[in-house]
C-alpha cells in the first residue's frame, strides 16, 4: 500500500492525463469526458500496456487511467511494470461489474492501482454515458491533486489526541469507514485483531454490489475472526465483521432481540450508498458512547457527519493521520471537524482500539 500527499498545482495548471485502453470507442469517449473539464489536458493514448510503457517518457502523465483486459499487455501486466518503475504516479483502473472484473480490480489494487472506476453497461446514449464518465472518472482523478493559492495551507497531521476524552464507558461495537485505499488498508488493519476479540465490528468501504462480497471473502481469509456481507435482521455478534453490502446503505437498530442490522436503499449520502453516515448515525442512537469509530483514507467527507453524532454521544474517534492515507478527504474531514480524539497511522489503528476494549 502507498501513501500520498496531494501533488501541488500552480493556478491554472492541468491534470495531464495519459488513456490506456484498447477499445478506440472508449478511449475517444474518455478523452471526450476528460477535456470537457477545463483543468484536465489528455496528453495521449495507448492501446495496451507495452504502447503506454514506450510512451510515458513522452507524455509526462500526471495520472493514468488504465484498462484491465487488453491485448499484448494487459492492465495487470502493465501495472506490474510500471510500479517496478515508478512507484508515484497515480493509476486509476477501468474494471467491469462482473465477477472475473471484480476480481481482477482487486489484483490491481494489490499491485498498485490507486482507484477504480466501474464501466457503465448499457448506458444507453452517448450523453448518458459522457454523463456517468464525467461523475466517476473526473473526482477520481482530481482527488489526487491540490490547486496551490495563498489560502489553502497543508495540513499538518499530529500524533496527538485532537480533543480531550474522558468517557470511560463499556465498548460494544467498533465502527470503520473507509473508501480510496480502503482494500489494501483493511487488509492490514483487519488481521490485526484477535480470534477472540469480544466486539462485533461494522465496516463501510464504498464499493459496488458484487466487488462486496468478494472484498468480504477475500479479508476473511486473512483472520481469524468471520468477515461477512451484513444480513438484514441479523444480530451483530462478538468478533464477526459486518460488511455493508453494495449500493445499500447498512444500519444498525434497536429491535426485540437487541441491536440488529438493516439494510435499505434510501438516497445516497455524500453522493455514497453504501454511506458511512448512515452506518455511524445508527450506531449513534443505538449504542451511544459505547463506540470505537474509526475513518480511514477516502474522498470526500462521508463519515464527519457521524462522526459528529458518535462523539456528541461520548464515543471514541480515531482518524487515520495524513501521512498513511492513500487520500485524506474523509478522516481528514473528521480531524477538521475537532471530533477526533487520535489521530494516526495505520499500523496504530487497531492497537488504539484494543487498548480502549480492554480499558478498566
Amino acid at each position: 500500500m502507498r501513501f500520498r500527499t496531494p501533488r501541488l498545482l500552480q493556478p491554472g495548471q492541468k491534470i495531464r492525463v495519459l488513456v490506456v485502453d484498447d477499445s478506440v470507442v472508449i478511449r475517444r469517449l474518455v478523452c471526450h469526458a476528460l477535456e470537457e473539464d477545463p483543468g484536465i489536458e489528455v496528453v495521449g493514448v495507448a492501446a495496451n500496456g507495452r504502447i503506454a510503457l514506450s510512451r510515458i517518457a513522452q507524455f509526462v502523465p500526471d495520472v493514468i487511467t488504465l484498462d484491465i483486459e487488453m491485448p499484448e499487455m494487459d492492465g495487470l501486466g502493465m501495472l506490474r511494470e510500471l510500479r517496478r518503475r515508478d512507484r508515484a504516479t497515480p493509476v486509476v483502473m477501468f474494471s467491469t461489474m462482473t465477477e472475473r472484473g471484480a476480481a481482477a480490480t482487486f489484483d490491481a489494487l494489490s499491485l498498485g492501482a490507486d482507484d477504480y472506476v466501474t464501466k457503465a453497461s448499457n448506458a444507453g446514449s452517448l450523453d448518458v454515458s459522457l454523463a456517468n464518465l464525467r461523475h466517476e472518472l473526473v473526482p477520481k482523478l482530481r482527488q489526487f491533486f491540490q490547486v496551490a493559492s495563498p489560502e489553502v495551507q497543508p495540513r499538518a497531521s499530529s500524533p496527538c489526541p485532537a480533543r480531550p476524552f474522558t468517557n470511560r464507558s463499556p465498548r460494544r461495537a467498533v465502527a470503520i469507514g473507509v473508501s480510496t485505499g480502503g482494500p489494501a488498508a483493511l487488509a492490514k488493519l483487519v488481521p490485526q485483531f484477535p480470534g477472540d476479540f469480544p466486539l462485533p465490528i461494522f465496516v463501510v468501504q464504498h464499493m459496488p454490489p458484487l466487488f462486496t462480497r468478494l472484498l468480504a471473502e477475500r479479508l476473511d481469509a486473512l483472520t481469524p475472526l468471520s468477515v461477512v456481507e451484513g444480513v438484514a435482521g441479523e444480530i451483530p455478534s462478538p468478533g464477526k465483521v459486518y460488511l455493508a453490502p453494495g449500493d445499500q446503505h447498512m444500519r444498525v437498530v434497536n429491535s426485540g432481540q437487541g441491536p440488529a442490522i438493516t439494510l435499505d436503499q434510501g438516497p445516497p449520502l455524500n453522493s455514497c450508498r453504501p454511506a458511512v453516515d448512515a452506518l455511524f448515525g445508527s450506531l449513534a442512537e443505538v449504542y451511544g458512547s459505547a463506540v470505537i469509530a474509526a475513518v480511514l483514507t477516502g474522498m470526500g467527507h462521508d463519515g464527519m457527519t457521524g462522526a459528529q453524532r458518535l462523539a456528541a454521544r461520548g464515543s471514541y474517534i480515531i482518524a487515520q493521520d495524513e501521512a498513511t492515507s492513500v487520500v485524506w478527504g474523509m478522516p481528514g474531514a473528521v480531524v477538521d471537524a475537532g471530533v477526533a480524539v487520535e489521530i494516526l497511522p495505520l499500523e496504530d489503528v487497531v492497537p488504539a482500539i484494543l487498548r480502549e476494549v480492554d480499558r478498566p
